[in-house]
């Protein structure tokens, strides 16, 4: 916590010299990049609810409030609320649907993040275990640092596991049809390569592309090697998150694979300027979507009004 705290202090100390020309570019990357990424969601929507009429201004406004909260909260509850506010939308529509249709876009991502590890491992990007271990607010070991506290997480997660497979086995045929329902239009790889993967591609574009206007703003080179290092760093910040978007693990991770290319401060700036611009305008998107979705924040009266409405079968 430390480190993140001497981080901020060192973005701030250089805030005058930001570029703030790049820094517009890569808040316009980051919108439309939400939008490329919810415009895929949509059509994977649209292909599990035919029938929906399912709109893309209101699948990009729950991504954006799904993005929002994840900014801010761990453990990507903002997936939760993605989930909620477009089930809203859809007549009939079940969460096992939704969630499978989340899956969808694992498939693009899961290739070229592992395609950009690949690299990394090749390049020996990352630090070696021993500085690994030493390096501040990394998340994914606080676990094997408290056995204990794993033990009984691991204990709670089979206990979940073992009521949940007891729950659905009445339930199992249900299930895996809502579940097989949202992964739909991958029977037709045509409509799939179209709607979905060409959308997730322009979506990988603008992540690189938002990444090396940012470079450029706090003047650290923005070659093509660095960005691939600074987004190798952020899909690995992510991987557990128990931190909100991987704050901390994120920070150190960017001072190491950049060493030799700014100064330490310099590259202290960049890794707290980054999470601190994005984090910043995905939590006004996201109230704001949430805001005009809702029509209210108060979300115990939403969820008792939820709670009382009739289930379609």
């Amino acid at each position: 916590m430390t480190g993140v705290l001497n981080a901020f202090q060192a973005f701030f100390d250089h805030l005058r010299a930001v570029a703030w020309t790049p820094v517009a570019f890569a808040l316009l990357c980051q919108v439309m990049k939400m939008g490329a990424r919810s415009r895929a969601w949509r059509n994977v929507l649209a292909a599990a609810y035919p029938g929906s009429g399912l709109r893309w201004r209101t699948v990009f406004g729950a991504y954006a409030a799904g993005a929002g909260v994840n900014a801010i909260v761990p453990v990507r509850a903002g997936d939760l609320v993605k989930l909620y506010l477009v089930r809203r939308r859809i007549e009939g529509a079940r969460y096992p649907t939704l969630a499978s249709s989340l899956l969808v876009e694992t498939l693009v991502d899961a290739t070229l993040s592992g395609a950009l590890l690949l690299w990394a491992i090749h390049d020996h990007v990352f630090p070696g275990i021993r500085i690994l271990d030493r390096m501040p607010s990394i998340d994914w070991f606080w676990l094997f640092r408290h056995p204990q506290a794993a033990i009984a997480a691991t204990a709670a997660m089979v206990v979940l596991a073992f009521g949940l497979g007891l729950w659905a086995a009445a339930r199992i045929e249900t299930f895996r049809r809502r579940v097989g329902q949202g992964l739909a239009i991958l029977r037709t790889p045509a409509a799939y390569a179209r709607g979905v993967a060409a959308w997730q591609l322009v979506d990988w574009a603008l992540r690189l592309a938002t990444i090396f206007f940012l470079l450029r703003a706090f003047h650290v080179p923005a070659t093509y090697p660095n960005v691939l290092r600074i987004q190798v760093t952020e899909s690995l910040s992510t991987i557990v998150p128990l931190t909100p978007a991987g704050i901390g693990t994120e920070q150190a991770l960017v001072v190491y694979v950049l060493s030799g290319q700014a100064s330490r401060s310099a590259l202290l700036s960049l890794s707290v300027g980054m999470k601190a611009i994005l984090s910043t305008v995905n939590v006004v998107l996201g109230l704001a979507a949430l805001a005009l979705m809702l029509r209210t924040l108060r979300w115990r009266h939403l969820v008792e009004e939820d709670t009382l409405r009739p289930q379609s079968r």
